[in-house]
């Protein structure tokens, strides 16, 4: 069973596991377990997705329940009035805070992209990122003794395919486990000495508006074992602590009308 964050008459959201698709695939024609049938089944109920995290990608995944609501919350991703909170496991040291603007060209797949043309400008793309931590550990990778990592907290302003992985790498901070853009060394690194076998980049939180009462709602998903592992190496354990899963300020006599 997924871990349900919040769930009303409207809406549910749910803590995506590293590893699920959010929906079935031609891509991925074998995969039996996906996201939207596991919480239809759980619930009872047909769910409508409103956005989407790669599969490798763990953490808050919003979908409604209705396909009115489902079109108001996809309206607000696509207006970008969703503030979205990541955090991720980079190599080196990051200290800094900053709103990077790097436009981006859009990443073609090679099965479903394989028609399209592949002379295409560069989107703009956008992140405020945020340098939380960071730590030496004594460890050999590559020609270096030891290894540099950072947590950072990342916030898209744009949702370009794979964003924040690819601003990381123009950083120079490529996120652990990210087998397209990141450090090969370091993957193979964490998978050897902390059993890490995964991106490092987790959906923390989502803020929004309810889109039928409209409240302010906060959804924050805790970490999975992998993470938690990783932190106690760390010894960030205290950094993120297990917040609230919700937290919504209700209007006092407002009247719910269903869209």
């Amino acid at each position: 069973m997924l871990e349900i964050l919040y769930q009303d008459e409207w809406l549910v959201a749910v803590n995506k596991p590293a590893g699920w698709l959010v929906h079935r695939s031609w891509l991925d024609r074998k995969e039996k377990v996906v996201v939207m049938q596991t919480v239809r089944d759980q619930i009872g109920q047909h769910v409508f997705t409103v956005h989407r995290l790669d599969r490798p990608t763990s953490g808050v995944l919003l979908m409604g329940l209705s396909s009115e609501v489902g079109r108001l919350l996809s309206q607000q991703f696509e207006q970008h009035q969703i503030e979205k909170t990541y955090h991720a496991l980079t190599r080196g040291w990051l200290q800094d805070e900053a709103l990077l603007d790097y436009p981006l060209v859009e990443e073609l797949d090679k099965v479903a992209d394989k028609f399209a043309s592949a002379d295409r400008l560069p989107q703009p793309a956008v992140t405020h990122y945020r340098g939380l931590a960071r730590v030496e550990m004594p460890i050999a990778v590559g020609r270096y003794d030891s290894a540099r990592y950072s947590l950072v907290e990342l916030k898209p302003k744009t949702g370009r395919k794979h964003q924040l992985r690819r601003h990381l790498v123009h950083l120079r901070h490529p996120i652990i486990g990210d087998t397209n853009h990141g450090d090969l060394k370091q993957n193979r690194a964490a998978a050897e000495h902390w059993g890490c076998n995964r991106l490092m980049l987790h959906a923390s939180k989502l803020a929004l508006t309810h889109p039928v009462t409209g409240e302010p709602l906060c959804i924050t998903a805790g970490l999975d074992g992998v993470w938690q592992t990783m932190m106690t190496h760390f010894g960030w354990q205290q950094l993120l602590p297990d917040l609230p899963r919700v937290e919504i300020t209700p209007s006092a006599g407002q009247d719910i009308v269903l869209p």
